[in-house]
């Protein structure tokens, strides 16, 4: 099986790829179609039965809240890409369990633990994003296939991708540190933006204004 023919081959996957081309560097575009890619093949092989259209939309903008434009929303970047896609799908006249699967799939995708107990295409955005990013099933050939991930990746590449998918998620968050509190990107704040110290759950509790 040719892994990139998974692709959808539709009118509205086609106006997916061409707003993420034309709005995001090659790094979130090659990142964007691996997700989908590689959520599609362990879709595959775990027989989940997914809409292949809102996965590809899922994926394909999954990180566009990353962008400059949304900088200053104040809003977790999650949240900016799912309302994004939220958008998009309506504009292109998809029903509202569409626009709800997808926004929540990319609303989630760096929620650990959750996604995977959700609908397919909500559970496959956050497993090709973990795929790609952290390398959960990398090893496991039954998951991806090893020359499936090398034609896509040849397709797709990764040159420098562990550096640099890691400054762009810094650069899309660090102008709103705050939307970093209890999620996973306030590591990459902590690695990447000098002073920065991260909100504490405990914290919170205890200097609430609740008297005791």
């Amino acid at each position: 099986m040719n892994a990139l023919a998974l692709i959808p081959d539709s009118r509205l996957a086609t106006a997916a790829t061409e707003l993420v081309r034309d709005t995001t560097s090659d790094l979130i575009y090659d990142h964007s179609r691996r997700v989908y890619l590689f959520g599609a093949l362990q879709g595959r092989a775990r027989g989940l039965a997914f809409d292949a259209e809102l996965l590809y939309v899922g994926a394909m903008f999954h990180d566009l809240g990353l962008g400059e434009k949304h900088r200053g929303s104040g809003r977790r970047f999650e949240v900016d890409g799912a309302e994004e896609a939220a958008a998009f799908l309506r504009a292109q006249g998809a029903d509202e369990d569409a626009v709800r699967r997808v926004w929540t799939a990319i609303a989630l995708h760096t929620t650990p633990g959750v996604p995977a107990f959700m609908e397919p295409e909500v559970a496959l955005v956050t497993a090709g994003v973990e795929y790609d990013v952290l390398g959960i099933g990398y090893d496991d050939p039954a998951a991806v296939d090893p020359g499936d991930r090398a034609a896509i990746v040849a397709a797709h590449p990764r040159p420098d991708f562990k550096r640099r998918i890691l400054e762009a998620f810094a650069d899309g968050i660090a102008p709103k540190p705050d939307t970093a509190f209890g999620n996973v990107k306030a590591d990459v704040l902590r690695h990447h933006v000098p002073g920065f110290v991260p909100g504490d759950f405990v914290t919170t509790i205890r200097d609430s204004s609740w008297p005791e």
